[in-house]
């Protein structure tokens, strides 16, 4: 009788206990975890659901092997990464999608995903997510979706099942649920996948890919430990790419180098020197070779520049320098060196074209705000690029399904977005969009009263502070609305000296979430006269390069408003926290790349520093 009841409710803890054999199913919600909070749950379940949007399956097979580092070794129990590969997997047919993540490669490679009998099973385990469709997962897991309103993945009821399947001795399949540890190691890894996965280039039609590393920024939500903070994510294909990159030496020199044609960014316009300002021949400008960041013009300059300025730079700038790679937006299909303006909007079939006429210096006689009306007119004519290429001005599709329409959309970066839009990748509207999705960040995922006020579908009033070109990207701004989706308002007020005296004082309404007015003048002497705000927003701000914020500075500090600000590299960002200090304004947001940076990088004459249109966020009173 024992065996036989023992039988029984082994049969009984396949179907519905920790998982279903090898159909995950796990019958213990992830509320049973141990010091892990609802809000830690919804942000799991947003990461899955982006990364199911993404819809890497098309591409990768069981067989594909990454690597994966998330954060340093010490930032976790023991002092070593928890998984260190993973591999993406589905059922036969139209089975079940999932993904593995493993202790170690030949973990990985002696599983074979869904497909294949497991054959092996580590005695540490491996982490296991597939997605289940709702009738297909335990009554404790149904009852944790509707209670926390956890969202869908894709357009049917589909949600992530999260366990970890090990084996003892008899290679019998045993199944637990994650440790906290282990969700937020995953947590930051399908983050990471959303943006990463589209890059990996085919060598052929037949699953060969090319050698691949990449390293994207992260960050954790807001109910973890190292709340709004960021980490690296590190993902190589294959796993052992990344071990062999982290072994290089370094390489420092003393003296002065050439540009070596592999190692440097292909800029084509002259550069110029940093100590005498003349002019250089772009393919043959010397460099300093520690840093690898300042040009010069021969041993002479560089040596002077040593001793009056550089000596105590390098070393900032070398370590500036080595997070060049990974703030490439590398997803993107276009060229992305904005050295030429004209040039490179001639490039993508765009120069004098509706909004993208603000990209370059042909129109700079027209005041901000001001341009002609688009050929062609309405939204095709204001985004110039064929139909299917920008974000038509309609509702997003229901893709968080019919409970959960009010709720707004929640971006970690450009591949989410894109592919929530449906835009291919050879699209440049990114450029553009910089600067509304810019600020949909800053209120939907860095300002947490303002995403609150959304959330119960109040209005949100933003002081936006020194528009330019923006003035002429409405059509871009409406972009906002869609993405709030059924939850609340904005109220954006432009102010600024550039705001054209035509058009200060203008109310408009930007799609149905969002009103804009238009303020000419200096924030400091307007805004007695402006409602009060739950955020400033300063994009570009360039606080080293103007006097006037000075009084702006001044009345946020006084006020205790939550300010947030973007630059352009990390020079500028470090100099403006000079300045803020200087204003007694403490950096409570720290410097951070902007997930929804341009991918045009700047060309600037006599640096290679990273520098593109709102790279960097930081922030004070948050």
């Amino acid at each position: 009788m024992d065996a036989h009841l023992r039988e029984l409710f082994g049969l009984f803890q396949q179907q519905f206990g920790s998982t279903a054999g090898k159909r995950a199913g796990s019958g213990s919600s992830l509320m049973k975890i141990e010091g892990i909070s609802s809000a830690f749950i919804k942000a799991i379940f947003r990461a899955a659901a982006a990364l199911h949007r993404s819809n890497p399956w098309t591409r990768y097979r069981s067989t594909h092997i990454f690597g994966v580092k998330v954060g340093k070794d010490s930032d976790w129990n023991g002092g070593k990464q928890i998984f260190s590969c993973f591999q993406f997997v589905r059922g036969a047919g139209n089975g079940d999608l999932g993904f593995n993540a493993f202790r170690s490669e030949e973990d990985a490679n002696a599983n074979g995903g869904f497909s294949k009998q497991i054959k092996f099973l580590p005695q540490n385990g491996y982490l296991r997510v597939v997605f289940r469709s709702e009738a297909e997962i335990s009554p404790a897991n149904r009852r944790m979706i509707r209670t926390l309103g956890l969202e869908i993945a894709g357009l049917s009821n589909y949600f992530p099942v999260i366990d970890v399947v090990y084996s003892v001795s008899d290679q019998l399949p045993l199944f637990r649920n994650p440790e906290l540890e282990e969700l937020r190691w995953l947590y930051a890894c399908m983050r990471a996948l959303v943006q990463v996965h589209p890059v990996l280039r085919e060598n052929d039609k037949h699953g060969v890919f090319e050698d691949f590393i990449q390293s994207v920024d992260v960050q954790w939500p807001a109910d973890d430990p190292k709340a709004w903070e960021i980490v690296s994510v590190r993902i190589s294909y294959p796993p052992k790419s990344g071990q062999e990159q982290v072994n290089l030496p370094p390489r420092l020199a003393a003296n002065l180098e050439d540009y070596s044609m592999d190692q440097q960014v292909n800029w084509l316009v002259p550069r110029q020197c940093a100590m005498c300002s003349k002019e250089v021949q772009a393919d043959k400008a010397p460099r300093c070779s520690r840093c690898k960041a300042v040009i010069y013009c021969g041993h002479p300059c560089q040596k002077r520049h040593w001793k009056d300025v550089h000596r105590s730079s390098c070393e900032l700038y070398r370590v500036m320098m080595e997070r060049e790679e990974e703030l490439e937006l590398k997803v993107f299909m276009f060229s992305c060196l904005l050295e030429h303006p004209c040039k490179w909007l001639d490039s993508v079939g765009l120069h004098k074209k509706g909004m993208w006429r603000r990209l370059c210096k042909c129109h700079h006689h027209c005041p901000f705000g001001l341009l002609p009306p688009p050929e062609g007119g309405g939204l095709p004519g204001a985004w110039g690029v064929e139909h299917g290429k920008y974000p038509l001005d309609s509702p997003l599709p229901d893709y968080i399904g019919r409970e959960s329409t009010s709720a707004m959309v929640l971006l970690s970066g450009w591949a989410e977005y894109y592919s929530l839009r449906s835009l291919p990748l050879t699209s440049p509207v990114a450029a553009l969009l910089t600067f509304p999705l810019t600020l949909y960040h800053i209120l939907t995922a860095l300002s947490i009263s303002a995403k609150n006020l959304l959330a119960k579908n109040r209005e949100v009033v933003v002081h936006y502070l020194g528009p330019e070109r923006e003035l002429d990207w409405m059509s871009a701004f409406s972009e906002i609305g869609h993405l709030l989706c059924g939850s609340g308002s904005l109220h954006i007020v432009m102010v600024g000296p550039e705001v054209p005296s035509t058009l200060s004082g203008a109310v408009s309404a930007v799609g149905n979430k969002m009103r804009v007015t238009l303020v000419q003048g200096l924030y400091q002497e307007e805004a007695p006269y402006l409602p009060s705000p739950q955020v400033i927003v300063a994009l570009n701000c360039g606080l080293e390069a103007d006097d006037s914020w000075k009084g702006a500075l001044e009345l946020i500090k006084t006020h205790e408003v939550t300010a947030y600000f973007t630059d352009d590299s990390e020079l500028s960002c470090a100099n403006a926290k000079q300045i803020l200090r200087a204003a007694g304004l403490q950096i409570s947001y720290p410097v951070t790349p902007n997930p929804f940076r341009s991918p045009l990088r700047n060309h600037t004459p006599s640096s290679n520093l990273p520098s593109f249109a709102n790279g960097f966020v930081f922030g004070v009173n948050s």
